[in-house]
């Protein structure tokens, strides 16, 4: 057997000394380094476990010391013990009653008749990252419920079989105007404007929703006063209540949309105007600038007149120069948005 480089603190509460013996000689036989505390009594147990000594790795209890009856015994341990798996140790080997004591939290149950070395230390190490695992698990629900709850975002968790809602969170409650119960009263779609009904039928038969979860989705939502707003949707497959559901964040992006509505249409109109310019105005001014050059160079035009058409033929030049700038920064911000 491979050396378990670890050192286990184990607390042994058993009030016959052969069977706390037989315990430790059963370790003894294994590649295995612990230190042991002993109690023969509940009330011994209970003091070794409000010292500064209290947590343990594993406590091993037999169901039938001196000073409480087995019923108790279980209740009061599991509300002593912090963070560490409960082993039962009895010579009664009825599965009904070790299934019940397994219900109430104990960890595994063990028939003192015939223990070996081998199923002592299966079940202490099983034990040990099973409770790992729940203590895990225990704080991701601790967590997701926080995130959920606390989140500035609107969440919600919707049936993924019936689109109806299962939970929503503060921030979806006051973001829509619905309290809790309208919610859960409603499915998904009756938060969609009427208008996008058949998108939104269209959508859930597509495997798309189901796929690339993270995602995200842009989509339209009506308030319970009518509103519509733009919302960013991110989401996720999880179980929730041993169902198959979506856990939903909802991005109010309406007023974003509406700066960027209200940049393209500045755009739009700065396109234009550079458009009548390039168009509608350097027309004309080429006209102009060519009538210029030929007044110039006719024979019958007064000498007086030559200053003067010089200094509009550069004035000319100068405002087609003007116009062609405007029409680069046209063509740049055609550019950009092309990108």
């Amino acid at each position: 057997m491979i050396k378990d480089e670890n050192t286990y603190l184990i607390l042994v509460v058993e009030d016959n000394l052969t069977d706390a013996s037989r315990i430790e000689q059963l370790l003894l036989e294994l590649n295995f380094d612990f230190q042991i505390r002993y109690a023969k009594s509940f009330e011994e147990a209970i003091a070794i476990l409000s010292s500064d000594d209290k947590f343990f790795d594993v406590v091993l209890l037999d169901l039938t010391l001196p000073d409480i009856s087995p019923q108790n015994l279980v209740n009061e341990m599991i509300d002593k013990v912090l963070f560490c798996p409960i082993i039962a140790l009895t010579t009664n080997a009825d599965v009904d009653f070790s299934i019940k004591l397994i219900s109430q939290g104990i960890s595994d149950y063990l028939v003192k008749e015939g223990l070996t070395a081998a199923m002592l230390y299966k079940s202490i190490i099983c034990s040990i990252e099973r409770k790992k695992i729940f203590y895990s698990y225990d704080d991701a629900k601790t967590r997701y419920t926080d995130l959920f709850h606390l989140s500035p975002l609107a969440m919600w968790v919707y049936d993924l079989g019936t689109f109806q809602f299962l939970d929503v969170n503060e921030a979806a409650i006051k973001k829509y105007g619905y309290t809790k119960e309208e919610f859960l009263k409603k499915t998904i779609r009756e938060i969609r404007p009427e208008e996008d009904y058949p998108l939104f039928d269209e959508g859930v038969h597509s495997f798309n929703q189901y796929r690339d979860s993270l995602k995200k989705r842009y989509f339209r939502h009506q308030k319970k006063n009518g509103n519509i707003i733009d919302v960013e949707i991110q989401s996720n497959i999880v179980f929730f209540n041993n169902q198959k559901a979506k856990l939903v964040i909802a991005n109010d992006i309406t007023k974003q949309m509406q700066h960027i509505n209200t940049i393209e249409d500045q755009n739009k109109s700065l396109k234009d105007i550079a458009w009548t310019h390039s168009h509608v105005v350097r027309a004309p001014l080429a006209k102009m600038m060519s009538i210029v050059e030929f007044m110039k160079e006719s024979v019958n035009m007064p000498s007086d007149y030559e200053d003067l058409l010089n200094h509009f033929l550069d004035s000319s030049t100068e405002l087609d120069s003007i116009i062609r700038d405007i029409v680069k920064k046209t063509e740049t911000i055609n550019k950009i948005e092309d990108k």
